[in-house]
């Protein structure tokens, strides 16, 4: 079998990797392809990955490629990791939002639509290759904002793109660990979008345990989300918000240590990287990963006093298993439930049948079908819909090159407000991004 990984040459490249070298089922992946549109950084991801396979007589072939048809002719599955205008442009996004005092997150508010408005017509045109070159692949995307860029993806390929991420999965894990409970057999009652839903519940054996962990001040203070939300918080919502929605719940005290920090997080990870690139290797590459995981939304737990990441907490494992896990089940129809991001159908009811949503799937031969779940109360649905909404502008832009539709996205999302910083954010983010020349058409 073969896989297709573009943005090959990305850093996070060799967890893939990593998770099918420890796969020797038949019907394995044997054969992997990088594609990157920079030769350095793919030759750099390729040497860590000879040094994974050091050993290993079964280790998947790896090859490399800047030529975008050659690496998906053939391919059974495409796993999709770019980042359109790399980290430099995810440091600029961060630059011109905090200048306006919003928040420029990569996924999240201003940040994360701009990212969108760069990636949606480069991930659009991927899926037209993919779907007259390899139109019987399934195409996993991890290219961020991941919900909307699936989406985008799905209107040309239809259910045969599936988003996925690894923070609902991290989530389940940490609550489930603080319960006592398995991972790996525990029912996640979770639903929203990416980077924007709840843990309802966390079942096992038919009994939700989630009621016992809010209850339990020791408990939940030995949670990352009960550090960084607050005991009381949670309790008041009677669910575990994804780590994304600090970003909401507690903006202007994470909008003031974004401002105040020496760096932003793009601007150190653009630092950080650019070391291990320069002078590869699996050992360089473990250090930095290690240092990444342990800065993760670090001004997030500044401005919540949350403290440092526990050591539990940097078990790897995250998206890299989900793929696999993904992998197995399809091309093997392995039947199994992961959390993915999939088409809405008839799942919550606020929501069209064509939007992308984040719940439990069951995944099969046929792809990913979302279960049912209970609707989402007022206030979460309220924020859901509202942030569809600009994704669904992003995509009108995208697709239109309207230059009122961005603003309109900018300005419809909650954690912006106003129409007037809106038209400057835009401009600010046109000035800086080249890409972004297409909205000036109308």
């Amino acid at each position: 079998m073969r896989l297709t990984i573009l943005g090959g040459g990305g850093f996070r490249v060799p967890l893939v990797y990593g998770a099918l070298l420890g796969d020797h089922a038949e019907g394995r992946v044997t054969r992997v392809t990088l594609h990157d549109l920079d030769p350095a950084r793919l030759g750099a991801v390729a040497t860590v990955l000879a040094e994974q396979a050091a050993g290993i007589p079964d280790a998947p072939e790896v090859s490399v490629t800047t030529d975008l048809d050659e690496a998906l002719r053939g391919a059974d599955f495409v796993f999709s990791a770019i980042r359109v205008g790399g980290l430099e442009g995810r440091a600029a996004d961060e630059r011109v939002a905090l200048a306006e005092g919003v928040l420029g997150q990569e996924t999240v508010g201003a940040g994360g639509i701009a990212y969108g408005l760069r990636t949606v017509p480069v991930a659009m045109d991927i899926a037209r290759r993919i779907a007259a070159l390899a139109p019987g692949a399934w195409v996993i995307n991890f290219t961020n904002p991941a919900g909307l860029v699936t989406e985008a993806m799905s209107r040309v390929l239809g259910d045969r793109v599936i988003g996925i991420c690894d923070s609902p999965v991290g989530l389940g894990r940490r609550v489930a660990r603080a319960l006592g409970a398995d991972p790996d057999t525990a029912w996640l009652d979770y639903v929203g979008l990416n980077h924007l839903g709840w843990l309802r519940g966390l079942h096992v054996a038919g009994r939700d345990q989630l009621p016992r962990l809010l209850q339990d001040p020791g408990a939940l203070g030995s949670l990352e989300e009960g550090r960084l939300f607050g005991a009381d918080w949670l309790r008041s919502l009677g669910a575990i918000p994804n780590e994304y929605l600090h970003y909401y719940y507690f903006n202007r005290e994470t909008v003031r240590a974004y401002q105040s920090a020496e760096r932003t997080r793009g601007a150190f990870l653009l630092d950080q990287q650019a070391g291990f690139y320069a002078d590869p290797s699996l050992k360089r590459w473990e250090l930095t990963r290690a240092e990444r995981e342990a800065t993760y939304m670090a001004d997030n737990r500044e401005a919540s006093g949350a403290g440092e990441r526990a050591p539990d907490d940097l078990e790897p494992g995250g998206y890299e298993q989900v793929a696999l896990a993904l992998m197995r089940a399809v091309a093997r129809d392995e039947r199994t439930t992961l959390i993915l991001n999939v088409c809405n159908r008839t799942t919550l009811s606020s929501l069209d049948a064509d939007a992308v949503i984040e719940v439990p799937c069951l995944v099969g031969a046929n792809g990913a079908r979302p279960y049912a779940v209970d609707p989402l109360p007022y206030h979460a649905s309220a924020l859901v819909t509202a942030v569809k909404a600009v994704e669904r502008e992003v995509l009108t832009a995208a697709d239109s090159g309207s230059r009122a539709a961005a603003v309109k996205a900018f300005a419809l999302h909650p954690l912006v407000d106003s129409v007037t910083v809106a038209r400057r954010l835009l401009d600010g983010y046109t000035a800086v991004h080249p890409a972004l020349a297409y909205l000036n058409r109308k």
